[in-house]
């Protein structure tokens, strides 16, 4: 096709394509750049635009506009605020309309040659197709039909929508207002899919729907004013004028009223009426429709890895076993006088290790991230730019969520970061926890890596906002142990506490695939975790209820770790003193969160750059 000539038409069309994806920074200049050299011929003539690194630009393009399009409340989250008025669309013609679209994409990018890609396309294209066969494969199983779980949801997650949009402008209220007017709507759309997964065999287990009308009950208020979604009404910027301020507090206050609390009144009646008297009392997904298929799915999903739930759960008792014996080391180490059982129920139960107050909980957790933050540079040569908070986990959804949770930064860069922390049950978080869960959850651990993964240049949009579990859990894991580098956990309880959150890792892996393959009871899984591991018993509970809840995302956390410690040992093994603990940490992060397969592809790469290029010298 080179030095082609196509039509004048063709020509405007497709520079205007590309000059417009790089003013409004949907692509970065170097891709650009790219495009423009693959189109432009030797001879200088305009080359066709059917060639594979120019299909496949536009086809990620689509994607990715459609994507944002249809996910408003994403869109937002990744800092393109055209349609901040809006919230997704639900129906079950919208769910087949976008299974015909992702179709669509996918058939488009088969007919591209793979090979005539240049390797950082192949790693775009590699990705794209893993996403679109994935949204493809919960089409056909019907996870549609379960749009909630006992801890997430549309129900729980609209209260924080004041901490996740901009409001400094008129237009950023009015959007405000507009998508609490379209609540109401949102709401009954979830319920009519639940209503259809009733009718389908498609619910959640009622084992772990207890206490689900809290969160609910919470949002019911007499007076709008005192809504949580009316907390940006009590402090306006100052560049709003008063007139503006009242009716925009009217606007928005009125939607609450009408929209908001009658769409969870009616979310509300419907669980209580339908949906929990209704729903299965098995807990496995194997009970599901297809339902080991799909769980099967879920595990190869989740992991990036072509793995099955039998070999995941013998990789989890073998990690098990492994962690058990130094968990028993560092027991003889404080010379403790009972046996593993005796010593967890000591580390439960002793007040020394809890603290008294929410307050105290939050300081203790603030000095160890400042601490941890001084010794970064000892083992990243490249710090994301964006900053990190820590906040409180709001009261209404603390008691049924788990000890802490990562919200990312905006991608527009008007929003850090924020590390969130459980301090209800103040004897379920025992301080001997903080550094291994703060080593994961802020940094070195997700926010280091999303932040890092928002700040990419060079790529499509479309992978600095891709979170694939394995990679991103596992390095939240693989974190954890980085502590230990960082002259973190020299006190043996707080190592211990390190030790068991890995063991809680492990038993992930030998839990879910009991409980969703091999059909334990919740119970089974509840006292298995209880033998191995020294979480707290409620915090036991809470997590097995979360596994129940969303089959096969909890064995990505320790595969992902395995992977990267895997990678590790390799690189340490083929570089021997030339290993740079910095460099080897920038390479696995340079790329964003991508699946584990691709990441051996992309850190062995690296080795043989870093062999061939000593071999020369």
């Amino acid at each position: 096709m080179n030095g082609c000539r196509v039509p004048l038409l063709a020509r405007l069309a497709v520079l205007y394509r590309t000059w417009h994806c790089w003013a409004s920074q949907q692509w970065h200049p170097n891709q650009v750049l790219k495009l423009l050299l693959v189109l432009i011929g030797t001879n200088g003539v305009l080359r066709a635009a059917d060639d594979a690194p120019a299909t496949l630009a536009r086809l990620i393009d689509e994607s990715w506009q459609f994507q944002l399009r249809e996910d408003p409340l994403f869109a937002t989250q990744a800092g393109d605020h055209r349609y901040d008025d809006r919230l997704p669309e639900l129906t079950l013609a919208d769910i087949e309309r976008r299974a015909k679209a992702t179709r669509d994409f996918a058939d488009r990018l088969k007919a591209i040659a793979r090979s005539k890609l240049v390797p950082a396309d192949q790693i775009n294209y590699d990705i794209l197709a893993r996403q679109l066969d994935d949204r493809l494969a919960e089409y056909r199983f019907k996870g549609y039909l379960l749009p909630i779980t006992n801890r997430s949801g549309f129900h729980v997650e609209f209260p924080e929508l004041p901490r996740e949009v901009p409001l400094e402008t008129v237009r950023d209220f009015e959007n405000y207002a507009a998508r609490l007017a379209a609540f109401g709507r949102y709401a009954d759309q979830h319920i009519a899919l639940m209503r259809s997964g009733l009718a389908e065999g498609y619910t959640l287990p009622a084992e772990v729907l207890r206490g689900y009308e809290e969160p609910l009950e919470a949002q019911i208020v007499d007076d709008p004013a005192r809504s949580l979604l009316a907390a940006p009404l009590e402090k306006f910027p100052e560049r709003i004028e008063p007139d503006e301020r009242q009716r925009l507090s009217k606007l928005a206050l009125a939607a609450i009223a009408e929209s908001v609390v009658p769409g969870y009144r009616r979310f509300l009646a419907f669980m209580r009426d339908e949906y929990v008297p209704k729903a299965r009392d098995t807990v496995g997904a194997w009970a599901l429709p297809d339902g080991r298929d799909y769980y099967r799915y879920r595990v190869r999903h989740f992991a990036t890895l072509d793995v099955s739930p039998g070999e995941v759960h013998a990789t989890g008792q073998a990690e098990v076993k492994r962690i058990r014996g130094e968990m028993q080391q560092v027991i003889e180490r404080v010379k403790f006088p009972g046996d593993f059982a005796a010593f967890v129920e000591h580390l439960r139960t002793d007040p020394k290790f809890y603290a008294d107050t929410p307050e105290q909980l939050m300081k203790e957790t603030g000095l160890v991230l400042k601490r941890i933050d001084g010794e970064l540079p000892k083992l990243f040569g490249k710090l994301p730019r964006t900053p990190y908070g820590i906040r409180e986990i709001p009261a209404y959804i603390a008691p049924q969520t788990t000890t802490a949770y990562y919200f990312p930064p905006a991608g527009d860069g008007t929003r850090a970061g924020f590390y969130y922390v459980n301090t209800s049950n103040l004897k379920s978080r025992p301080l001997y926890e903080i550094e291994a869960l703060s080593l994961h959850e802020a940094v070195p651990g997700h926010h280091l890596q999303i932040a890092l993964a928002q700040e990419l240049t060079g790529v499509p949009a479309f992978r600095r906002f891709t979170g694939f579990t394995a990679f991103v859990e596992g390095w939240g894991l693989y974190s954890e142990r980085l502590g230990l580098e960082m002259g973190f956990y020299g006190d043996p309880y707080s190592d211990f506490g390190r030790l068991s959150y890995e063991m809680w890792r492990a038993c992930r892996l030998v839990v879910d695939t009991g409980m969703h393959d091999l059909g334990w009871s919740r119970q089974q899984a509840i006292d298995f975790m209880a033998e191995n591991s020294a979480l707290t018993l409620h915090n036991i509970s809470t997590e097995v209820d979360r596994y129940i809840g969303w089959p096969g995302q909890a064995v990505a956390y320790k595969l992902g770790e395995l992977k990267l410690r895997e990678l590790r040992r390799t690189a340490e093994a083929k570089l021997g003193a030339r290993f740079d603990v910095r460099e080897f940490h920038d390479v696995v992060l340079s790329e964003g969160a991508i699946p584990l397969d691709a990441l051996e592809r992309h850190v062995n790469d690296w080795l043989a750059r870093k062999s061939a290029s000593a071999a020369a010298n």
